[in-house]
């Protein structure tokens, strides 16, 4: 089974900035997809954003398009999300996600089509 360890979250003010990072327990291939999801206090997880193998696909939630960038690094096994501009609004615990599947099956935004999980790290934006 392959393993995902987030970390990179922390307690931030409004307007600033963390970049989040996920680690995978081996070597990833060229089906690997990745992704970010969050969850707040009393809320459903929903999706962040989510990016293919060699990086040419991202997806983004409206709301964080031009704040958020989704990047991956293949040879050290780890996915990021620089967060900037952080709003209280993004406060939540954030998500790594991963599927083994073709692009053109995969519903990035359904829970049901991602395969693995991280235990999720803490987001807090303070006012």
């Amino acid at each position: 089974q392959v393993q995902l360890a987030e970390s990179g979250g922390g307690l931030v003010q409004a307007g600033g900035s963390l970049r989040l990072s996920c680690v995978a327990s081996q070597h990833t291939s060229s089906k690997y997809l990745m992704g970010w999801f969050r969850q707040a206090p009393g809320k459903e997880r929903e999706f962040v954003a989510a990016i293919n193998y060699n990086g040419g696909y991202t997806y983004y939630l409206d709301s964080v398009k031009g704040r958020f960038t989704i990047s991956r690094d293949n040879a050290k096994n780890t996915l990021y999300l620089q967060m900037n501009s952080l709003k209280p609004e993004d406060t939540a615990v954030y998500y790594c996600a991963a599927a083994i599947r073709e692009l053109n099956t995969w519903n990035f935004r359904d829970l049901s089509s991602w395969d693995y999980w991280g235990q999720g790290t803490q987001v807090t934006v303070s006012s």
